[in-house]
């Protein structure tokens, strides 16, 4: 009954929308956009299922880039599409005043764990920001490096016996797993053990997020008033219970048993306790002793935030790039040959032996330009402004900024298809706009962890690559074939590779 209440008003509504609104929003304002159809707008092969939403704008970035802006409409909702560097920093950047907020759907009482620095908006945002800043320092992420190298040696060691046997291997659940591991045991101090059990609870809840449906992040963008009507969550409710307690459970008991772990589930304690983290160093904090501490459930929304933004990407980059790397053996033989001499010159794997690796850092970046894990950004103007060309930006237009477009435009990136690390050699990336690469966003929101997204990504490799080679196997399909449900760029069938010992 209530699922037919639901197909009724929907059905009401469109009706509605279709007398209110005629697609003219963008042709009064001069500004080019391709014909919608009703009720979907610019995006049925979305909705529909023909086409995964990131797929969808490189196709039209590289279909309608010459018009540097333009118009489409998901359902009735006019969306402004950026496709010129220039006018993409001046929105990440430049005017980050009339963009700083990201126009995602949240509501924190359907959604308690939404209620993070991802999807809050203006002033509540601005604060957080400042108060995780440290969290993320390049001296605190060092000090968690024996963690995630710790997670890289068990997944080696899971490794041993499909290696000796010259195995296949699915390797984007052999990632996933790795990186709950690891993000599990930093951000809520738990050792979840995906590696060696596959099918744990653990492993159970972060495939439960991954079945976020690409039509609720749609519906909570165009239409809010619907989502918040009939209480429909973004993610299952079980979802919110499960983090919220695991974090609530273990700050318990770190506190009576006074344990301290150098670990980001330690630094959000302390943003419970004083409001601020401390100072790298024994530096004096600039944080005033007003600041308004964490409550409990807002800190496992942070902590819920690194792991659904870590583990998911990082499992996708990892996967890209050891597929490159089967598929180009020359390339793989170099990363090896530069991990081997680094490794020997440091005595072993060290946070300053990754950081030396410049040809491996080559190799993430070309990863993530062929297949961002975020494949669109999301913005919305707060404030009214003019954009070129005699565009006028009303407040609340939803922006978006198509990167897989960017980062696979053969005027940028030659021949895009060819995985060449040497894009990202200091001379070529001189030739190019700055913000042709956008992996992690650019200016004030940028990503947060967006340096220990590269230690997390650049150990897994360093750790396969020491003990194994990887080579193609035929059950890979060719080209891929992206899950249209997906947000990011999942791949239908997985991705099959033989792995080797050395």
């Amino acid at each position: 009954m209530v699922l037919e209440l639901i197909g009724a008003f929907i059905i009401a509504l469109i009706i509605y929308l279709y007398y209110k609104y005629d697609f003219n929003f963008w042709q009064e304002r001069n500004v080019f956009n391709p014909t919608p159809s009703f009720p979907m707008g610019n995006i049925t092969a979305i909705l529909t299922g023909r086409k995964q939403a990131g797929v969808y704008f490189h196709d039209v970035y590289l279909k309608y880039k010459d018009h540097r802006i333009f118009g489409i409409y998901v359902l009735f909702k006019p969306i402004l599409v950026i496709a010129d560097p220039n006018i993409i920093q001046m929105i990440l950047t430049k005017e980050f005043p009339s963009f700083h907020d990201r126009g995602l759907y949240i509501n924190e009482k359907i959604n308690p764990l939404f209620d993070n620095l991802v999807f809050i908006n203006g002033k509540k945002w601005r604060n957080l920001r400042k108060q995780l800043r440290p969290t993320f320092s390049t001296a605190k992420i060092k000090q968690m490096f024996d963690i995630v190298k710790e997670c890289g040696e068990e997944l080696t060691k899971y490794l041993e016996v499909k290696a000796k046997m010259r195995d296949s291997l699915e390797i984007k659940d052999m990632f996933a797993r790795y990186t709950t591991d690891l993000i599990m045991s930093t951000a809520f101090g738990i050792k979840s053990n995906c590696i060696e059990e596959p099918n744990n609870e653990y492993r159970r809840q972060s495939k439960n997020i991954l079945r976020m449906k690409i039509s609720r992040l749609i519906l909570g963008m165009s239409m809010p008033r619907i989502m918040d009507f009939f209480s429909i969550p973004l993610i299952d409710r079980s979802v919110n219970s499960f983090y919220i307690n695991i974090f609530r459970e273990n700050v318990k008991y770190r506190k009576a048993h006074k344990e301290i772990r150098r670990d980001f589930m330690n630094l959000f304690i302390q943003l419970m306790d004083k409001g601020y983290v401390d100072p790298d160093n024994d530096k004096k904090t600039d944080v005033k002793s007003t600041v308004s501490k964490l409550t409990m459930v807002e800190a496992a929304s942070q902590s819920f935030i690194f792991f659904l933004a870590g583990f998911e990407t990082s499992a996708a980059t990892l996967m890209f790039a050891m597929y490159e790397l089967a598929e180009n053996q020359n390339i793989q033989d170099k990363v090896h040959k530069e991990i081997d001499e680094i490794l020997a010159k440091h005595g072993g794997l060290t946070y300053d032996a990754v950081n030396e690796m410049t040809y491996l850092e080559k190799v993430v970046n070309e990863t993530l330009r062929k297949y961002p894990p975020i494949p669109m950004l999301n913005r919305i103007c707060t404030k009214e402004i003019d954009l070129p060309m005699n565009i006028r930006v009303p407040k609340g237009t939803h922006i978006v900024i198509p990167v897989l477009g960017l980062h696979r435009d053969p005027s940028i990136y030659p021949d895009p298809e060819r995985f060449d690390p040497e894009r990202f050699a200091a001379d070529e990336k001189a030739k190019r706009h700055r913000y042709a690469f956008l992996p992690f966003g650019e200016g004030p929101r940028i990503c947060i962890g967006e340096r220990f997204g590269y230690i997390e990504t650049k150990i897994g490799i360093v750790s396969l690559l020491t003990k194994y080679k990887f080579k193609p196997h035929p059950r890979t399909a060719k080209p891929f074939i992206y899950n249209e449900k997906s947000f990011g760029l999942a791949i239908k069938g997985g991705v099959h590779l033989i792995i080797e010992q050395r």
